[in-house]
């Protein structure tokens, strides 16, 4: 099995890869969470792991708009929650008030802002494609630079870690799904479904209120919910929604039903459950 993730090796998305992968998968490192989704689409691989959401940031807004705008045709089968601990890696030692630049992912300094306001105030922040990427510019750098990244990533390529633990709260976890095409059968074995949905009366009064409540009359517990914008004109929305049960399970399926008929568009872009081992 073909394994696509954000790499290089040594990003947290290998790291959730490995965690809830047998042996011997063939891991794809790929340029950016967008070409790790579209590699399902595409064929390009088997599976593929990304990040949905963070205990700190919220959605993974790139995952959810791939998902529901271009790769229609691939589902989550499966997800993985990980811990999440960024450590300040540098080439060599360096004292803090030395730096003059700080590398990473968005997504890490966003989950580090406070120790970046405090211990790292006057340094530059730079965006690199992924916390590995990050280490490996600061690797060869005769600057005072660091990056922020995994303690893995520190050991590939080898690196000093300056300071551990430094993300704004010791329980950051970020949830990854495992993506498969639509089009394998479904084992019906979920205990979450996610879904998208939206409509042409997303401007009325109460419209949200009467879509949701086809899932409360029915018992159906949501977990979360978002709205992304469309990407037709401002003011328009479509809605991504997890809730507990499967599609499988009969007040699941009906409450799906009856919400078809509230809204223009419903997909449902997975039913799946926690995985320790192979995706199906």
């Amino acid at each position: 099995m073909r394994v696509g993730y954000l790499g290089p090796p040594g990003t947290y998305s290998g790291e959730a890869l490995r965690a809830s992968a047998p042996d011997g998968v063939e891991e794809v490192p790929l340029p950016t969470i967008y070409d790790a989704v579209m590699a399902v689409h595409d064929g390009e691989v088997d599976r593929s792991v990304v990040p949905i959401e963070n205990a700190l940031e919220g959605a993974v807004s790139v995952t959810l708009d791939t998902l529901a705008l271009d790769a229609t045709d691939v589902r989550i089968v499966g997800e993985v929650v990980l811990p999440i601990h960024h450590c300040v890696v540098a080439a060599r030692p360096l004292e803090l008030d030395s730096v003059t630049r700080v590398v990473s992912h968005p997504q890490a300094t966003a989950q580090c802002r406070h120790f970046l306001r405090t211990r790292l105030a006057g340094a530059e922040v730079v965006v690199a494609p992924s916390t590995s990427d990050a280490v490996m510019s600061v690797r060869d750098s005769p600057d005072p630079v660091v990056a922020l990244g995994s303690r893995l990533a520190a050991e590939l390529y080898g690196c000093e870690i300056l300071v551990a633990d430094v993300e704004d709260h010791p329980d950051n976890v970020t949830r990854f799904v495992w993506l498969a095409p639509a089009s394998e059968p479904s084992i019906d074995a979920g205990t979450k479904t996610t879904l998208v949905f939206w409509g042409s009366g997303d401007q009325s009064p109460g419209w949200l209120a009467r879509a949701l409540q086809e899932l409360a009359e029915r018992g159906v517990n949501l977990t979360r919910i978002e709205s992304r914008p469309r990407r037709t004109s401002l003011g328009h929305y479509m809605f991504f929604i997890d809730l507990e049960g499967g599609t499988a399970e009969p007040a699941v399926a009906d409450a799906l039903d009856a919400l078809r008929g509230q809204v223009e568009e419903l997909r449902v872009l997975g039913s799946y459950a926690g995985l320790r081992g192979s995706p199906g």
